[in-house]
This record gives structure tokens, C-alpha cells and sequence, in this order.
């Protein structure tokens, strides 16, 4: 690796599938159509869930929050990626790595929590459903969707503050596609075991223990479903939480794969394949899995095309 004398280069390269570079056009052709896919889907979403009044509920409001994260998500690394893909000089600046540091970071960790609050919402709805609008009440969801966010980024800035702040000794090139947090451990130098340790125990509360409450409440749903004597009942109650179930499964299984290990047994190509699937593929799935298994969705998205078609 050539060596700088500063122990922050000035910029990285990101040498992605440089030793299988046959990779290349297919990923940026295959990411030049997800991208767009992946915005529009989840802007039509928040459109859908905020025009249409029948939508107006915990449920969606949490949804809208969920498309804006994906839209967020997928923008901080794919413009990077299309433009190295695209081009022989692939680079980023230290401070663009940072800011891509913190941007996709605080994405990921208030999905990650999210996620949970979404889960939380179905357990209330099905368990509770006499007192749902008293316990899901508008402040009591912005207090939540606040409590993720605020959450998120303490998470974010704290864990990217401290990578950025380790030794480099001038190594600028990462194996990788875009900046993540443990492939800047994995190629820092000197004392980084503390680093490691950390990572791992604030990934486990960011990961584990919202899986672990998100399992918990589809456990006691799927015991209250069981009991519902009508089928239409089961399989309304199953509708409205299998969209949900998949996008978690989808989310936490390759961030749970990637970040609940150390960053030096990571293998070399896991990094890359995780960020195109928690980072790309997910977030452009979403909004057809709850648009194609959610007949509420489908309906308003009906109405506004009518509506747009009618205006015209």
C-alpha cells in the first residue's frame, strides 16, 4: 500500500472489484436501474401515505419514515459507487469519506431501531386493539419516530468520530466500495482492539436487541392471530405484518452478518456484497413489498393515478 506522510491521506481509493473487473458493467448497469427505482418507489410512498386521508395512521406515518430512511440510505453510497464504477480514477476524499461515514451510518442505525418502533405498532394493533388510538396516539409517534432518530445519529457521529480519529499511517486504499466503518478498523494501524470491542458492543444494543424485542412481538402476535376464529381475520392480521417481517429479515440479516463480527475475521469480498444488500437492494424492495402485499396502499396508489390522469 503506498504510504503517505500524514496518517490521514488526503484521499482513499476504493479499489471495489478492481481484481474482477468484468464486474463492473453489469453492477453499474444493474445500479444505474435499481437507483432510480429504489427513490421513485419510496417517494411515491410518502406521497401515497400523506395525500391519501385513509392512510393517515401510526401504521403509515411509520412507513413514510421508513421510505424517507431508504431513499436516504440508498443516496449516500450509489452516486458514489455509479461514479467509480463508471470512471477510471476511483477515489474519494477524506472529507467526502466522512461525511458518506456519518451520512450512512445514521441511516442505518435509526432503520435499525425503527423497525423496532414498526413492530411495536403491529404488537399494540393486534394485542391492544380497543385501546390503539389511545396508546398510538400522534405525540406518542413523534415522540418515538424523535426518540429513533435522536438515537441514530448519537449512534452514527460517536462510532464514526472514533474510526475516523485512528491512525492510518498513510494506508489509503480500501478493499471496498464505499466507506464503512469496519473496513476503516480493519486497515488502521496500532492499538484498535479497543475500537473493535466497542463496535461489537454498541452493534449488539443497535442489532441484537431490537431483533430480539421485534421476535418477541411476533411471537405474542402470531399466538393472538391463532386464536381468531375467522380466516378472513388470520389472514387480514398476517397480511399486515409479513410486508414487515420481510423487510426485517432482508435488513438485519446482512447487517447482523457484517457488524456483530470483528472487523479483522471479516472476509474480503463480504464487506462489498453486504453494502449492495442492505444498501441497494433492500431499499428498492420495500416499497414493492408493502405496495404488493398491502391492499390499502394499492388502492390509494389507484386513486392518485386516477386523480393525476383526471387532472390532466
Amino acid at each position: 500500500m503506498p504510504l503517505i506522510n500524514e496518517s490521514h491521506p488526503e484521499e482513499f481509493i476504493l479499489l471495489g472489484f478492481a481484481d474482477r473487473p468484468w464486474l463492473e458493467l453489469p453492477l453499474f448497469t444493474s445500479l444505474l436501474i435499481m437507483y432510480p427505482i429504489a427513490v421513485m418507489g419510496n417517494v411515491t410512498i410518502i406521497l401515497v401515505s400523506r395525500l391519501d386521508s385513509r392512510l393517515h395512521s401510526p401504521m403509515y406515518f411509520f412507513l413514510t419514515n421508513l421510505s424517507f430512511l431508504d431513499m436516504c440510505y440508498t443516496t449516500s453510497i450509489v452516486p458514489q459507487m455509479l461514479f467509480n464504477l463508471g470512471s477510471s480514477k476511483k477515489t474519494i476524499s477524506y472529507m467526502g469519506c466522512a461525511v458518506q461515514l456519518y451520512f450512512f451510518h445514521i441511516m442505518g442505525g435509526t432503520e435499525c431501531l425503527l423497525l423496532a418502533i414498526m413492530s411495536f405498532d403491529r404488537y399494540v394493533a393486534i394485542r391492544r386493539p380497543l385501546h390503539y388510538t389511545l396508546i398510538m396516539n400522534q405525540r406518542v409517534c413523534i415522540l418515538l419516530v424523535s426518540t429513533v432518530w435522536l438515537t441514530g445519529i448519537i449512534y452514527a457521529v460517536s462510532e464514526a468520530t472514533a474510526t475516523l480519529q485512528l491512525p492510518l499511517c498513510g494506508l489509503n486504499k480500501l478493499d471496498h466500495l464505499v466507506c464503512e466503518i469496519p473496513v476503516l478498523i480493519k486497515i488502521a494501524c496500532g492499538e484498535k482492539g479497543s475500537n473493535e470491542l466497542t463496535l461489537s458492543v454498541v452493534c449488539i444494543f443497535m442489532l441484537a436487541v431490537p431483533l430480539c424485542l421485534i421476535l418477541a412481538f411476533y411471537a405474542s402476535i402470531g399466538s393472538a392471530v391463532f386464536k381468531i376464529k375467522s380466516s378472513k381475520g388470520r389472514k387480514k392480521a398476517f397480511g399486515t405484518c409479513s410486508s414487515h417481517l420481510i423487510v426485517v429479515f432482508l435488513f438485519y440479516g446482512p447487517a447482523i452478518s457484517m457488524y456483530l463480527q470483528p472487523p479483522s475475521s471479516i472476509s474480503r469480498d463480504q464487506p462489498k456484497f453486504m453494502a449492495l444488500f442492505y444498501g441497494v437492494v433492500t431499499p428498492s424492495l420495500n416499497p414493492f413489498i408493502y405496495t404488493l402485499r398491502n391492499k390499502n396502499v394499492k388502492g390509494a396508489l389507484r386513486n392518485l393515478v386516477r386523480s393525476i390522469f383526471s387532472f390532466k
